[in-house]
């Protein structure tokens, strides 16, 4: 290689040289700048980290940002719709309450009035039965008794009456009570127990 050529490969490795530190220069430069900026602006904001939505919400509102007048009127309404239709379950869970408490005293009320109700049979049938056996009990009296002392109560009784306990009677003691008593009052009582039997059926 020649001088000349030396030469001019030495002024190039010093251009670039020149170069790269002119470059490096510009870079620091430029950060630098950005990170003094940055500084700038963290310390024009140093409550940036507080801003709340509330405050972005009252900012929003402040700017105006009021609902269309038809879609405010139209929430309106479903609002109290809605309000309307809570009120009526409402009062629907209370009725509903109110219809069960009274279908538990209806149903109270329909058990104690049924076991009335047997019970009431029951002293019926009771009554009945003792009522039967007492009458049974005076009929086999008055069966022990002579016709004619028969007769004389008899003919001083209601002719229903009467005629009850002759039909109780064995026939030949009723026919002795009817042959003691006097004609009308015999003719009376017949006409009584025939009167009773002429409903019966013939078959």
């Amino acid at each position: 290689m020649s001088g000349t050529s030396r030469k001019l490969a030495r002024r190039r490795s010093r251009t670039r040289g020149t170069l790269v530190v002119i470059a490096i220069l510009l870079v620091s430069s430029a950060v630098i700048r950005l990170g003094s900026g940055a500084g700038s602006a963290f310390a024009l904001a140093p409550d940036a980290k507080q801003i709340s939505p509330s405050d972005t919400a009252s900012a929003s509102q402040s700017q105006g940002c009021e609902p269309d007048p038809d879609l405010k009127q139209i929430l309106q309404a479903f609002d109290a719709r809605e309000s309307r239709i809570e009120q009526a379950e409402a009062a629907l869970r209370d009725r509903m309450q109110a219809l069960t408490i009274a279908d538990r005293e209806v149903s109270s009320k329909l058990a104690e009035l049924t076991d009335a109700e047997a019970r009431l049979r029951d002293t019926i049938a009771i009554a009945e039965s003792a009522a039967d056996t007492d009458i049974d009990r005076l009929t086999q009296v008055y069966e022990a008794m002579k016709p004619k002392q028969a007769a004389a109560l008899f003919e001083q009784m209601d002719p229903n009456f009467a005629a009850g306990f002759l039909g109780r009677m064995r026939p030949e003691a009723a026919a002795g009570i009817m042959a003691s008593l006097a004609p009308d009052v015999a003719h009376m009582f017949s006409v009584v127990i025939a009167g009773r039997n002429a409903g019966a059926p013939k078959e």
